[in-house]
């Protein structure tokens, strides 16, 4: 057993029986969150509770509380918190159902283009930011959509986060393990414009058609809407005053995230400020207007803060990680990355491939393996813990074998649709769509997500084989 002083000096086991047990617990919280007995926030505290009662009553030290503390990415919760609060503040000026109504009124009485519509925008949002902070806005109006076109929220909702998965992996900036890749290999901005742009286009152009069929079909037994879709009415917008505040910390805050690779400042912290300087302008502007009790000045600020910051979807993530980080610490996920190794080399022996046949093996093992890996797990630590196995691996590759960098990304940022938790923008659409009454269970999102992943990596298995042989 460990004592208080031991704890934080002490490191995680790695023995096999340690990364057993994490992985044990792992396949097990996956398999409870696709029973849905219980609610994902449950499931991960205990999954956690389980950890940490192995760590500090058995041999097996799983992860310590102190080191448990450094796998959670700040950065990521409070990304995700601030820019709840600011698409909270954003609600209050009517600007949302505003768009929503110009959106579905200019489309005609065709409702599936004002999706489709929606679904590109969200791809190419995605690609310019990052794929959270897309969703985070996207999704209440996605939802608004849906309602408007009697159409069944998850035939809306699930393609939207499809389409930020890919959109976001076409850029340095739109999914956090670009930005890993592209630190640990020198990659720039363009590097990854140029090379993964094209793929990226072809999966998006059949994940519209393949998405689209869906909702016709799913349309097809709903209700028709009570009026024509091109006669929906604009609703007006309720606070100009603030909404016009609103677009210029909008500015500041995209600013923020696109220069955040030369000032260094962390996603979070614009963020932040911009959620801050919302909340400080709406109080202000309210102020102008109202004369509150001193029970309303007191709690005011927190509607916000209660109901618009999705906080289960923050726990879930916190703990979450947590698990991962187990997994890290015993070197789970380490022993995963070193047998790809291993196994490249030994299908190299073993076949007698030639240069470009061994590049394109070790490309497409790497791809498959990252895409599985990264539909079962969070993709972050797999990627940050690849990152030096390919680096290594990549000298000992014949030729050019630049490839293995674009086959990690394509794998990890596209496996994270096959399952609700194999992307941070997966829990937090379903997190905001729960709250807004529409519950997507497990077994539905694989449905959908499965085709989607296995497909897109399809396409970028014939992408790395053009790549390689041209």
């Amino acid at each position: 057993m460990l004592s208080p002083s031991d704890s934080a000096t002490l490191a995680s086991t790695t023995d096999v029986v340690s990364q057993a047990l994490v992985a044990f617990i792992l396949v097990g919280t996956l398999v409870l969150l696709a029973l849905e007995r219980a609610h994902r926030v449950l499931i991960v505290v205990c999954s956690v509770a389980t950890i940490w009662l192995i760590s500090y009553l058995t041999p097996f030290r799983l992860v310590t509380f102190e080191r448990a503390v450094t796998h959670l990415d700040v950065n990521v919760l409070l990304l995700l918190a601030g820019m709840m609060a600011l698409v909270g503040v954003l609600k209050e000026t009517g600007a949302l159902q505003w768009i929503v109504a110009k959106l579905v009124s200019s489309t005609g009485d065709d409702p599936a283009r004002a999706v489709v519509l929606l679904w590109w925008f969200t791809a190419v949002a995605s690609a310019l930011l990052d794929n959270v902070t897309t969703v985070i806005f996207v999704a209440p109006l996605a939802l608004a959509v849906a309602r408007t076109v009697n159409a069944p929220a998850p035939a809306v909702i699930l393609p939207v986060i499809m389409a930020a998965n890919v959109g976001g992996t076409a850029t340095l900036v739109g999914d956090p393990p670009n930005i890993l890749i592209g630190s640990g290999a020198g990659l720039s901005f363009m590097d990854f414009v140029r090379n993964l742009t094209a793929p990226v286009l072809v999966m998006l152009v059949w994940l519209t058609w393949h998405s689209k069929r869906g909702l016709r079909r799913a349309m097809a037994s709903a209700p028709e809407p009570l009026e024509p879709i091109a006669a929906t009415r604009i609703p007006p917008i309720t606070n100009p005053v603030l909404l016009t505040w609103l677009m210029g910390i909008s500015v500041f805050v995209l600013i923020g995230f696109v220069t955040h690779g030369s000032t260094g400042m962390p996603a979070a912290i614009p963020a932040i400020i911009g959620a801050a300087a919302a909340l400080l302008v709406q109080d202000v502007l309210y102020l102008r207007t109202n004369r509150p009790t001193a029970e309303e000045r007191r709690h005011g600020i927190l509607h916000v803060l209660e109901h618009e910051i999705e906080w289960p979807t923050l726990s879930f993530f916190a703990f979450l990680f947590i698990i991962i980080g187990a997994a890290v610490e015993t070197g789970l996920i380490g022993t995963i990355a070193q047998s790809l190794e291993q196994a490249i080399a030994f299908g190299r022996d073993s076949w007698g491939l030639s240069d470009t046949g061994t590049v394109l093996f070790a490309a497409l093992l790497i791809l498959w393996a990252a895409g599985l890996l990264s539909a079962a797990m969070d993709n972050i630590p797999f990627v940050a813990v690849s990152i030096p196995v390919v680096a290594t691996l990549i000298p000992t590759l014949p030729g050019d074998a630049s490839v293995m960098w674009w086959a990690l990304s394509l794998g990890a940022c596209l496996g994270g649709n096959g399952s609700p938790i194999g992307a941070s923008a997966n829990v937090t659409v379903l997190g905001l769509a729960e709250k807004d009454g529409t519950h997507i269970r497990f077994g539905e999102f694989l449905r959908h997500g499965i085709p989607v992943m296995l497909v897109t990596l399809l396409i970028s298995t014939v992408w790395c084989w053009w790549y390689v042989a041209w």
